[in-house]
């Protein structure tokens, strides 16, 4: 349930550093909801904690005050994102892309040889060069950066450039494959094509003229032998992903949409011939799937031996796996198959084969994640269904899932403990070894709140999130009902949350924190009509759902009325200042990159999500009175309480001039405020000392703000207070 690596901005790569991913099996869990259920689970875990530590040495001291082993400092120092496994098909050796925040944050593609003298604290010796980033821009969140050749030669993007580079086999220096352009051409989602030549066949996007709606994406196959040479083979679209070369090299599925539609709304899975006096114009190709304008169709893929096609559809309701030619789902069931955040990058591929034609995918069940392996061998739907989870070794959470005989690699993780890099044998079903842990930060476990699951009511029915108690052996509280919450909005907003162990979430608990988690109506893995809550309603229904979380909790005596506070990031940052604007819920929010202005933002974003707002509020600007009316800038006067924004100059998804613009209007009205903009960030933080400030600055924020003495509490300067 992973896609190849994660955004490495703040949010996630807290979550990904120990962990890998923003949603391991988070789609249809079992929840508590009987009023007290939650607190006495949660109260029983805060003394389970605290009681590992002789009573006599617990200080009593307030919610918030608690010192923590776990720093920013720590979480950064010995961590990494891991993500995009790989397997070398002429030898079998495992690669992974490692994204390094003390490195500056750039993603290192290495190669497992733990018994290498060059291998480093995971085990692995790096295979793409110094000073090099194996990172895509295309639809600027990127993915599918690096492809392997059948003698296992290295393709992958170089950030810099955006230029394709070949690392050969026998090592040495990256070569170009694509001229030196001015980074006009960015590649992704690239699959060796041998049949034709040796060639890459990728989603290409040419920025020749930098406007958004400028922008041409289309699929191309491109020529390895560093002589530029580039075949358009599907064109006429906004969008494309997913281009999936045939077992016999004559064709090559992918999926393509149009605006106003994201992957997730609409999408059609066509099929193209590759021959040079094919049309490369999509209207003349194949028509699979998507017919009906109303369908997400992702992820295709070919069956390697039976050459048959096949891809997730929400047809059903849920993401179900389908074969091309049939009506009915392989496995028929209500739950999404798509992984965590379908759409949102490429090279995503939540579902594939075994080597001896069986197929494998993952969903969640209460909280974990489940392997389902099934024969499709015949025309109609899977038979010899078998489910596998953590009774047959398997860690809880885990998806991003590679082959390799019988063994399978995976990124996995728990609620408790650093996630990694696993290797799991589906002939024994002996527990899976950890092959590399994505962080060498060592707790004692009485630091560590295990999420409950929560289901609260909403305006729309219910919305569901993971409630984490402050959690300390060293520490209790005897002064004060109940501690401060931080509520967390998940960006997308069409994304979602996860159980896997987030040392930014610990972060806060350890210091006697509680925080809720929401996965607010809208968020993918409880099927399409729970995402389709948004449609015409954001800015309205994750409002009404992050207060209703909060409130609830205020009810069964989880948290205190006085200090509630929200952050979130991407349009996380939306939902957090939309929640302090238009609701008297929360009395203290940061906004990480996030969106004040839908009007600014409607105009001055990258050509992905430029029209993405025609769903979530209206088109524009036909519907300006609506993107002023949900705007949180437009709204300062209702603005009461203080808030913290924090931003990269660099981001090209949501612009600076949103937190500028922000600021500017909390500061003259007189509400407390701090702007800080990091040099040389993007669109989420992936610099170690970055990552770090914007931590002990959140931390300090509130410490200021509800009158906490923060031990060891960084110096902020906080405008109008």
């Amino acid at each position: 349930r992973l896609p190849p690596i994660t955004h490495l901005m703040r949010g996630a790569i807290l979550a990904t550093l120990a962990a890998t991913s923003r949603g391991f099996g988070a789609s249809k869990p079992t929840f508590r909801s009987a009023a007290g259920s939650v607190a006495s689970t949660a109260m029983s875990s805060s003394a389970t904690s605290s009681s590992s530590s002789p009573a006599t040495t617990a200080t009593d001291a307030p919610y918030g005050s608690w010192t923590s082993p776990i720093t920013s400092k720590a979480i950064t120092a010995g961590s990494v994102a891991l993500g995009n496994l790989l397997v070398r098909p002429d030898n079998g050796d495992l690669l992974w892309l490692e994204g390094r925040p003390q490195e500056g944050g750039r993603n290192v593609l290495c190669r497992r040889a733990p018994d290498d003298p060059a291998a480093g604290p995971r085990g692995a010796v790096d295979v793409s060069p110094s000073g090099s980033n194996a990172r895509t821009r295309v639809h600027e969140y990127g993915g599918g950066a690096v492809a392997l050749g059948p003698d296992g030669t290295v393709y992958y993007a170089e950030f810099a450039t955006q230029r394709l580079m070949c690392l050969a086999t026998g090592g040495g220096d990256p070569v170009a494959v694509t001229p030196e352009d001015g980074g006009r051409w960015r590649f992704a989602d690239g699959e060796f094509d041998a049949v034709h030549g040796a060639r890459l066949v990728a989603v290409r996007e040419d920025h020749k003229n930098p406007a958004p709606a400028e922008v041409v994406n289309e699929v191309a196959a491109v020529a390895t032998d560093g002589s530029g040479t580039m075949e358009v083979l599907a064109t006429g679209k906004d969008f494309y992903a997913h281009p999936r070369v045939s077992p016999d090299g004559k064709k090559v599925a992918y999926v393509s949409w149009n605006h106003p539609n994201m992957p997730w709304d609409s999408t059609e899975l066509r099929v193209a011939t590759i021959e040079k006096s094919t049309s490369a114009n999509t209207s003349d190709h194949e028509l699979v799937a998507g017919s009906d304008g109303d369908t997400s169709i992702l992820q295709p893929m070919w069956h390697p031996q039976t050459g048959a096609l096949y891809y997730i559809s929400d047809e059903s309701g849920y993401y179900n796996i389908y074969r091309a030619g049939t009506k009915e789902p392989l496995i028929p069931m209500d739950r999404d198959f798509g992984g965590s955040a379908p759409g949102w990058r490429l090279g995503q591929q939540a579902f594939g084969f075994l080597h001896d034609g069986r197929l494998y995918a993952t969903y969640g069940k209460d909280g974990n994640t489940v392997l389902l392996i099934a024969d499709v061998s015949g025309d109609g739907p899977a038979s010899s269904l078998c489910e596998y989870g953590v009774s047959d070794g398997l860690p809880p959470q885990f998806g991003g899932i590679v082959p390799s005989g019988d063994d399978l690699y995976m990124i996995g993780g728990s609620p408790d403990t650093p996630g990694g890099v696993f290797r799991w044998s589906l002939a024994d079903r002996a527990p899976a070894a950890r092959l590399a842990s994505s962080s060498t930060l060592e707790l004692p476990p009485d630091v560590i709140s295990t999420p409950v699951q929560v289901e609260f009511p909403t305006t729309l029915g219910s919305a569901f999130g993971y409630y984490y108690a402050p959690a300390n052996g060293a520490f209790t509280c005897t002064t004060e009902a109940a501690p401060p919450l931080l509520v967390k909005a998940h960006g997308g907003p069409t994304a979602c949350t996860s159980t896997s162990f987030n040392a930014g979430i610990q972060f806060w608990t350890s210091r006697g924190f509680a925080v809720l988690d929401v996965d607010y109506g809208g968020s993918t893995g409880y099927g399409r009509d729970y995402r389709r809550r948004l449609r015409g309603s954001w800015g309205i229904v994750d409002i009404d759902d992050v207060c209703a979380g909060a409130q609830h909790l205020v009810g069964e005596g989880l948290a205190d009325p006085q200090r509630l506070c929200i952050d979130g990031g991407s349009a996380g940052g939306y939902t957090t200042l939309g929640a302090l604007a238009f609701r008297d819920v929360f009395t203290a929010g940061c906004s990480l990159y996030g969106v004040g202005d839908l009007s600014a933002l409607a105009g001055d974003t990258h050509k992905f999500e430029s029209r993405y707002l025609d769903g979530l509020v209206g088109r524009y600007p036909e519907d300006e009175a609506i993107y002023k009316k949900r705007s949180p800038i437009e709204s300062v006067d209702t603005l009461s309480c203080p808030i913290l924004l924090l931003q990269g100059d660099e981001d090209k998804i949501v612009p600076p001039n949103q937190a500028e613009l922000m600021h500017a209007a909390l500061k003259e009205k007189g509400i407390p405020t701090c702007l800080k903009i990091y040099e040389g960030e993007q669109h989420g933080f992936r610099k170690a000392e970055n990552i770090e400030d914007s931590l002990d600055s959140e931390l300090a924020f509130y410490g200021r703000v509800y009158g906490i003495d923060v031990p060891g509490a960084i110096k902020i300067d906080i405008d109008n207070l």
